[in-house]
């Protein structure tokens, strides 16, 4: 496996590659890798000839308080655990190097990036489609896959594809989760002993609302959030951020329960630590 920390230099393998008539996949990531990062990987290998895997905490998507500083980091870890899944080469630029003297030019979004996790973390996805507008200039693959963990990150990204004209395709991953149903994320590694363990709330919080949509003959929106956060909430120090059903297309809030409803999640555990997780109603 190849590793690169400049941009001339990814870029010219790209673009060998693309001399030699290969395919080239993108899979861009903050690291600390786990199973759900490495499915995405999995997942690229099966859809094109080469992958590219970038590894950046991105400074320009993270608010004044959250956690940038302590986020989770381990580059030979990362690096052994890319290169056993058969990734090609591994992006890991400096915020100096994709962000150099100057730099001021920022994707902005409307509507799709303001709800949702995007209400509490204001110019959050801004950050994620500036920086996510660059690898596909540097690396120009010809698909890039993305977790749907982050299903408003997904959308967004999407979104940015069409409205910008960009010639690659967007693969969805689904969620991978551990045995007990919390959604793998480099977040988890924060939680306490104790908040691992009732975690799992949220993921039965989910099934609890596939449920009532599913058997109640007229379920409504009111009442499926109402149960959620109930049933999360019952968990101490668990508080529910937004659980809301939204339309899966647009993540407008639904005025109805229907087959193209999707219930979106975050939770603050104590204060430090937020979850997000999200379910098809339907499906």
């Amino acid at each position: 496996m190849n590793r690169f920390s400049e941009i001339p230099a990814m870029r010219e393998c790209c673009r060998d590659w693309r001399r030699q008539g290969l395919s080239i996949a993108l899979v861009p990531t903050m690291g600390f890798f786990h199973e759900g990062h490495l499915s995405l990987m999995r997942r690229a290998k099966s859809l094109a000839d080469r992958v590219v895997v970038s590894l950046f905490v991105n400074p320009i998507q993270f608010g004044p308080t959250e956690d940038l500083a302590s986020y989770p980091r381990d580059l030979e870890r990362d690096s052994n655990l890319a290169a056993a899944v058969g990734v090609d080469a591994l992006f890991t630029p400096t915020a100096e190097t994709m962000y150099s003297d100057g730099f001021q030019t920022r994707v902005v979004l409307g509507s799709l990036g303001q709800g949702l996790c995007g209400a509490s973390r204001p110019g959050h996805f801004d950050g994620v489609a500036t920086v996510v507008a660059k690898l596909f200039h540097i690396v120009a693959p010809d698909v890039a896959v993305f977790g749907e963990k982050d299903f408003q990150q997904l959308a967004v990204i999407r979104r940015l594809v069409t409205d910008l004209d960009f010639n690659l395709r967007i693969v969805g991953q689904p969620i991978i989760r551990e045995a007990d149903g919390l959604a793998m994320s480099s977040r988890n590694t924060y939680l306490t002993t104790e908040e691992r363990q009732a975690a799992p709330c949220l993921y039965r919080a989910l099934t609890l609302a596939k449920t009532i949509a599913q058997q109640n003959t007229r379920p409504t929106v009111a009442a499926i959030e109402r149960a959620v956060r109930d049933q999360i909430e019952k968990n101490a120090g668990f508080v529910v951020e937004y659980a809301t059903v939204v339309d899966r297309a647009s993540l407008a809030p639904a005025a109805k329960v229907g087959e193209n409803c999707l219930l979106a999640l975050a939770v603050r555990v104590n204060g430090r630590v937020r979850l997000i997780d999200n379910t098809l109603l339907f499906g």
